[in-house]
């Protein structure tokens, strides 16, 4: 009998946000996730990188490395059989190098946006490091058994989100395409919602719908530690 795909969030940095950000001079979690399956581990999102003066001035992380997170949870880097990034920004892709010759997966779409200046830490994205694929907007590709990426952009133009199934139903890990579990339950607060930051505002509405449409059982964030878990009926 086939074994459901395991969860593992892994908190790997927290940041100060800066100056604009809703929630100015506060700090946020930084999440990535291993997701532990029949055939190895799929890291979806890597944190935040070091050694960028620019990341460092105006978000001052505190980053945990990657490998000590993996490690607290009995995972090993050599367990590693993939990555796949939600998309390509400093905070998601920190950790992509140390993972050298390993499949990776964007959105094609977030490949193109990843080598335009300011968009990211170039090498932080690991271009000639891993081994990456471009994905297409309008497919759902599985990348590892029963993990099933699927484009949600509206955050950027190129994001995308995990989902897996599992005997209890859908699993998403939901990157950006909705900022917390506040959100998700319907707040429009801008300190819970990730639309004032969406590049297409109307594209992450129509993901967000997207992702109810799969009736999950449960929801995990990229910036919220918290999970959000439906309730059975009565």
């Amino acid at each position: 009998m086939a074994t459901d795909p395991r969860v593992v969030p892994l908190h790997l940095a927290d940041v100060t946000f800066p100056e604009r950000h809703p929630l100015a001079g506060s700090t946020g979690p930084v999440l990535g996730f291993a997701v532990v399956h029949a055939d190895g581990v799929l890291l979806f999102d890597t944190g935040v990188g070091t050694g960028d003066a620019e990341v460092d001035e105006h978000y001052r992380p505190r980053v945990r490395p990657i490998e000590d997170a993996l490690r607290e949870h009995g995972v090993a880097t050599a367990d590693v059989t993939a990555i796949a990034n939600s998309h390509l920004h400093f905070d998601h892709c920190g950790a992509n190098t140390r993972f050298p010759g390993v499949p990776a997966y964007a959105q094609a779409a977030e490949l193109e946006l990843a080598r335009e200046p300011d968009y990211t830490v170039p090498e932080w994205v690991g271009f000639d490091v891993l081994r990456f694929t471009g994905l297409p907007r309008h497919e759902e590709v599985e990348v590892a058994p029963g993990a099933v990426l699927l484009a949600t952009p509206g955050h950027t133009r190129g994001h995308q989100s995990l989902v897996l199934d599992t005997s209890d139903g859908p699993v998403v890990l939901a990157g950006q395409a909705v900022y917390s579990v506040a959100e998700w339950q319907g707040s429009t607060d801008p300190g819970d919602s990730g639309v004032p930051g969406a590049r297409d505002v109307l594209a992450y509405s129509e993901s967000v719908h997207r992702l109810r449409r799969l009736d999950p059982v449960r929801i995990h964030f990229a910036h919220d530690l918290r999970v959000w878990k439906r309730h059975s009926p009565g």
